[in-house]
């Protein structure tokens, strides 16, 4: 239903018309209508509603879901809008939301169950408490991701949306998924309480909606229940016995959790060598607490690759990670994430692309629905030479991740596999892309130069070069194909002809 315009609130009668015709509406669900209209203007937190609505009294926040979804059946879906991870606005009469990713086609429904998750609200009254929110939601990602019956979109793409008024409509229709999770985290002497809903995208139905209380030590177990009451609401008895199996507690120190939690946001948008440094120091002080951490020696191998893709230090410097990458493997635990960014790191770092298959496909074979196992595998498979596969990889990872701040170097990963399987057509307007996408990242100016030098545009070769050359004045070809983590194959060579054309010393 679409958004009327002639709805009329009349406070003195607590009444609402639309189109001169009262509507039937409770009275709780008439006080939230009132205040969002009251407060047009702005994004109305959950917590001020609960606390207006209902007076201060000590009520879940579902019921105020119940009300939010009522008032959607009346007024239309489009009527009031989400605004995740902080409450709700009421649109103007003669807004129309516009598409929120792309204007071109959205992406079909998968053929099984698929949701996003929005950045839920932080109710603990601590701002500084965001990180620890952000970071729960982002670990309820990765356990959905892990069951094979749900599609799930990844948490860089759903946070895209954070502080975004968006119509769940519209995220559903630009996601390609079917529902959308929503909820808000408080946090009071040591005890957490989660409450969660799980929302039909098209129709802004609530079909369930649960809360979840316990104490911080038990957060692991939290995020455990919450996942199979998703995935068994999702897709009832099929999908629920898959999800006990979803997630495994990754350390008994809280406190070295929390470091982990800290650090990644830096890890999800590392721009910066100053952003590396401090993702670095509190991942090591989650070592110093927890020795056995894997996903802080993991997460430590996937900023040292970015430091080094970005040149911000040198190979010797980045090949330092290593040994820690081997710790990773030898964990018995095995975990897919830990498992892509070590893998990942030995065929970047360690130039042995042949065992980073290896041991992405052990990650891939325990989570297919990673967007970050799939990133990870369609490096290893195109340094490889693998490039059927490296373009499965990709090509799945944009479909899950759209939104990722890496889609553009994914994007180029994608089109370097596309040269490398003689599609060269397709190369080009794929690499074009990531450049729109990612304008400094490095490797696509070697992918551009590469392309344009087989459809022999000279002009774009000399162009493209002479970025290169500003990146790297002491470049030369022998220490070009010395430095790069791929299987250096008579196609590969092909390059060459760009570097001497360009008067790259040998």
């Amino acid at each position: 239903m679409a958004y009327s315009p002639e709805f009329e609130i009349r406070t003195g009668q607590r009444q609402v018309l639309i189109s001169g015709a009262p509507v039937p509406l409770g009275a709780r669900a008439f006080d939230v209508l009132a205040y969002l209209d009251a407060h047009r203007g702005r994004v109305v937190t959950k917590q001020e509603l609960l606390e207006h609505v209902w007076g201060g009294l000590a009520v879940e926040e579902g019921n105020l879901t119940v009300q939010i979804s009522t008032l959607r059946k009346v007024l239309g879906a489009r009527a009031i809008s989400t605004v995740p991870g902080v409450g709700y606005q009421l649109a103007a009469p003669d807004e129309a939301l516009a598409p929120l990713v792309h204007a071109e086609a959205p992406p079909p429904l998968p053929d099984k169950p698929s949701l996003a998750v929005l950045p839920f609200a932080n109710l603990t009254g601590d701002p500084q408490n965001e990180y620890l929110v952000d970071g729960i939601v982002t670990d309820l990602i990765s356990g959905l991701s892990r069951i094979s019956g749900i599609f799930v979109i990844a948490a860089t793409s759903s946070f895209a949306f954070k502080g975004k008024v968006v119509c769940l409509e519209d995220v559903g229709t630009d996601l390609g998924v079917r529902y959308v999770l929503e909820g808000s985290i408080q946090k009071a002497g040591g005890v957490f309480r989660i409450s969660v809903q799980l929302v039909e995208a098209e129709t802004s139905h609530t079909i369930w909606s649960q809360r979840f209380t316990g104490p911080e030590a038990e957060i692991f177990e939290l995020q455990d229940r919450i996942t199979e009451e998703v995935a068994a609401a999702a897709e009832p008895e099929v999908l629920r016995a898959e999800s006990r199996r979803s997630t495994t507690k990754p350390t008994d120190d809280l406190q070295a959790y929390d470091l982990c939690m800290q650090a990644f946001p830096y890890v999800q948008r590392l721009t910066t060598f100053e952003d590396f440094e401090a993702a670095k120091a509190l991942l090591n002080r989650a070592l110093e607490r927890d020795p056995g951490y894997a996903q802080a020696k993991a997460l430590i191998c996937r900023i040292t690759l970015v430091a080094r893709s970005a040149r911000w230090i040198s190979l010797d410097e980045a090949r330092t990670v290593l040994p820690l990458a081997d710790t990773v493997l030898a964990d018995p635990r095995g975990d897919a994430l830990a498992l892509a960014f070590a893998g990942h790191a030995i065929a970047f770092l360690g130039r042995d692309p042949v065992r980073g298959v290896r041991i992405l496909e052990q990650a891939y074979a325990q989570n297919p629905n990673s967007s970050q196992v799939l990133n990870a595998a369609g490096w290893v498979n195109v340094y490889s030479d693998r490039n059927e596969t490296a373009i499965d990889r990709f090509s799945r990872f944009i479909r899950i991740n759209p939104l990722d701040p890496i889609i553009g170097q994914a994007r180029c990963g994608l089109g370097l596999a596309l040269i490398q399987a003689e599609r060269v057509e397709e190369a080009v307007v794929v690499l074009e892309q990531a450049y729109a996408e990612a304008p400094e990242y490095l490797s696509i100016y070697l992918g551009l130069l590469w392309v344009y030098w087989l459809i022999g545009d000279l002009d774009k070769v000399d162009h493209f070069g002479r970025m290169i050359l500003a990146r790297e004045p002491d470049m030369t070809i022998s220490k070009h194909f010395a430095n790069i983590p791929f299987i250096v194959t008579p196609r590969l060579r092909t390059i060459e002809g760009a570097f001497r054309h360009l008067g790259i010393p040998e």
